[in-house]
Parts: C-alpha cells; structure tokens; sequence
C-alpha cells in the first residue's frame, strides 16, 4: 500500500494514505522528505521550506497559506494554514469545456410509467402536508404492508415537521418538495395525507402538483371523515393495486438520474471516493445520462472551476447567481461564509474551505455543464446539472430526490446512516471505514490506494448503480431507513 500521495504535479504537500511516524524519510518525486512530525492518516506535509504567508498547494490549486513558516516534513493543518477565500467576487467566463465523446449505451431493468417517466423503485408513498399527521401516516405504514402484493416493493410514509406556521421562501420551500416527492418516478402511486386546516392544505398543493393521474395520485384530509384509518384502508388498496400493474424492463441507462453528494469527509475524500464518483458521472454521461452536483456552500473556493466547464455564457451567469445567492444568505443571516469545513472533517484532514471544496467537486467529473437548477426545480436537460441546495447531508440529499434524481451517490470519510426518499449509496473513502461500518457502506474506494485503478474502480461503480437501479437494495434501504428534511430559511410563525 501507497504510504502517501501527492495529487497534482504542482503541490507543495502530500497527503498520509495511513499514519505517519515522525523520524520517517520518504521519496517523493525524487526527493528525501523527513518527517519532523507524526503526520496522521488524511492529513497532510509540507514537501518542501515554506515561508509565512506562502499558499499551500493542493489538487493543483492553493487551499489557503500559512500562518507560520514550516520546514519540509512538517504537519499542515488548521493550526498553521488558513483560508485565502474573502466575501463576494467579480467572476468572468473563462470557457473551458471538454465535451466527452459517446459511449454505447448500457441498460438496467426499471419500471416505464404511464406517463413515460422511468423509476427504479415500485412504492406506495404517503406524503403528510403537515406534521400535525406524521404519527397517522407512520401507522398508515405499519399496517397496511401487509397488504403489498406482486412487484410492489414497498409502503413508506415520509413524516416531516413542515406545512403550518410557515411563510415566504419557507412555506415555497415546503410546497415545492413535497410536490416534486408526490410526482417522483420511483413512486409508482401516492396518498397525499393532509389534516384540513394547515396552509400548505392538499388544495393550495394541488396546484404546485399540477396535471395527475387520478389512479396514481389519493387525497385525503384527515379532518374531513370520521375514521381516516378506515378511509386509508381501502385508498391504500387501490394505490396498491394500480402499483402493481408495473414490471421490470430493460431500459437505456440514458434514462437514469443520479445525485452526488458528499457528507462526514475526509482527507481521503478527494482522491479516492469523489474521484471514483467523477468518473462513473462522466460514464454516465458519455451514455447520454445525468448527473446533479448540490451541495453550494462546498464549492466556494473551487466555483470558477465549475464555472469555466459552463457549456455557454448563460449557464455561466445561472452559476455566478447561484454562489453569490447563497453568500448573500449566509451574509443576511450575520453567518461568517467561509465557517466551514466541520470539525469531523478536519478531525480526518480538511484544513480549509477550499481544501474541502476542491476534493467536494472531484464528483463532477470533467462533464460540461449543461444546466443549473434552482432549489426545488426538477431536472430537465441531460448531462451534469447544478443544483442550488445546502451542504447539510439529509436537507441537499432531499433536494437531489426533489430534483428528479433515481438515487443518490453519497462518499462519507466518517461514516453515516441515514437515508433520503431514494436509494441512498454510502461509498466509503478508506477501507477501515467500509470494515468497521459494514452495515452502513455499499462501496468501498479505499481499493484505489492498494492497487486499483481509478478507471476500473469507476467502471465497478458505474456497474454497481446498473445493479441498485435494477432493484439491489442498498444498506440503508435493507435496514428501513427513509428520511427527508427539507431548506428552512426564514421565519416560523
């Protein structure tokens, strides 16, 4: 196994790939570097002298600069190294877009809905308007699984505290995700569970769900009958029934949606996991298929990379809008912009945001960008999309679901359980995470520092989507794990 590894030609820091004791001499790039200090795994060494206030080189890139000078084989951390990120920029369209030549196309077995939308799961959902009917709707869930039948996979019920007592971007907010939920492919058929006296009441939803099947889509209002359980009951039934009319068929992977998202990174992160996520999105792509990068606040200090792949001077301005959009929110909160990365993910080797932000958006792969979405806005164009959502791991892997996404690629350094309304796919950083964390990891990326190869290891993720798509049931699906939350901005009533 590699003992480190320095990722661009151009850096004057290596990164661990395990523990490093100090005293220890290693070659790099020809070389003899000593360490003058214990150098843990994920963490990164200097290669070289390097003066106060010199940038710190990374990916290629600087991710911030010293505090205080370091000799060569010293620890760079948050004790020493500091951003270089300030507040608003002026950002000019500098074009760099590598258009990826065609693949022949691959297939997995998917549900075709009626109205020509493909889904890779065959559910009943029941979406509450409003908390006040959470505890209705988990009951609903219990009871009636009983009652599945043929190809329908599953009944869930997706509580949430949202719906009353909200205004402006909040209530929007609400009324737009839970629309896009009720309109999601992999729900073969939905009851929309409402109470009666709530604002975001099922008959201000029902215009934000627009044109629906009428087989496909219940209502009911909880205040409205006398035994909503008994009311359920046979609604259930009849969802069930219409659901499992629905088969598996070969359908072109170009019909696949997938959101990438990141979550309790590492040191690891950028040159292992999100790498890996990189090349399956570009194979994806090269079918003809899509891809969503979220996650805004964990691109600042890597945005004009994004920026130059825009596929057109449009789409340029749609991304400035995007990042500037979400500075201004966390400047009209009084919140520092750049207070990032977490303390997990310096614990594992991130020293500052554009460390973070430059290993987030290796996800991305090299792919131009074809369009960027707004928070709640469903994908419509094929290729890498971006879309505006927050960093926080349940609220941007919602917003992945909203938009459109059949499932979601989440790499984790650290580690975590939970889930979004799809698949959620934890692809661990290092193997000692995929070990001790079984129950939680579906893919491991720590192969590619103990010999694999990043194409292979991207073609195995890529195969490994295929299978997820096609009814192979991740870990945290296996354990009954679905959740939601969805972007709180403003004000409670």
């Amino acid at each position: 196994m590699q003992e480190f590894v320095k990722i661009n030609s151009k850096d004057n820091v290596a990164v661990a790939l395990s523990d490093l004791a100090k005293g220890m001499t290693l070659e790099v790039d020809g070389v003899a570097v000593t360490l003058i200090e214990d150098i843990p795994r994920g963490h990164k060494f200097t290669l070289t002298n390097l003066n106060e206030g010199e940038n710190v080189i990374k990916y290629g890139f600087p991710i911030g600069h010293l505090t205080q000078s370091a000799e060569m084989g010293a620890w760079v951390h948050t004790q020493n190294v500091k951003t270089n990120l300030g507040e608003l920029l002026t950002y000019s369209y500098e074009p760099d877009v590598n258009q990826l030549m065609p693949r022949e196309k691959a297939t997995f077995m998917g549900y075709r809905r009626e109205n020509g939308k493909v889904g890779i799961r065959n559910e009943v959902w029941i979406i509450p308007t409003v908390g006040c009917v959470n505890k209705i709707a988990e009951a609903m869930e219990k009871q009636f699984k009983e009652k599945l039948t043929g190809s329908v996979e599953d009944i869930i019920a997706f509580p949430h505290p949202y719906g009353c007592s909200q205004m402006g971007d909040d209530q929007e907010n609400t009324r737009l995700i839970l629309a896009d939920l009720i309109n999601h492919p992999n729900a073969a058929a939905v009851l929309v569970l409402g109470l009666g006296c709530e604002n975001t009441n099922i008959a201000e939803l029902k215009k934000y769900i627009g044109e629906y099947d009428e087989n496909r889509i219940k209502f009911l209002q909880c205040q409205d009958v006398e035994d909503e359980m008994e009311v359920a009951e046979e609604l259930i039934e009849q969802l069930i029934s219409y659901a499992a009319k629905f088969e598996r068929e070969p359908i072109s992977a170009d019909e696949l949606v997938i959101g990438m998202k990141c979550g309790g990174s590492d040191g690891m992160s950028g040159i292992t996991a999100n790498p890996t996520v990189g090349v399956f999105s570009d194979l994806l792509i090269s079918q003809g298929g899509t891809t969503v990068l979220t996650e805004v606040p964990e691109m600042f200090g890597a945005e004009t990379l994004l920026m130059a792949r825009c596929d057109n001077e449009e789409l340029f301005e749609k991304t400035v809008d995007m990042i500037n959009d979400f500075k201004n929110y966390f400047k009209s909160h009084n919140q520092t912009i750049y207070e990032n990365p977490s303390p997990g993910n310096k614990k594992g080797g991130i020293s500052t945001l554009e460390d973070k932000s430059l290993g987030c958006t290796q996800k991305s792969g090299s792919a131009p960008v074809k369009d960027v979405l707004k928070y709640g806005e469903i994908v419509k164009t094929k290729g890498l999309n971006l879309l505006s959502a927050p960093g926080n791991d349940l609220v941007a892997s919602t917003a992945l679901a909203a938009s459109g996404a059949h499932m979601v690629l989440f790499t984790t350094g650290r580690g975590t359980p939970f889930a979004s309304p799809v698949p959620t796919m934890k692809i661990s950083t290092n193997t000692p995470l995929a070990m001790k964390k079984n129950n939680w990891i579906d893919f491991n990326c720590g192969t590619l520092v103990e010999g694999k190869t990043l194409d292979i290891l991207g073609e195995e993720l890529f195969q490994y989507v295929l299978a997820v798509a096609s009814g192979k049931k991740v870990k945290s699906e296996e354990a009954g794990f679905h959740d939601m939350a969805i972007f709180k901005t403003g004000v409670t009533l």
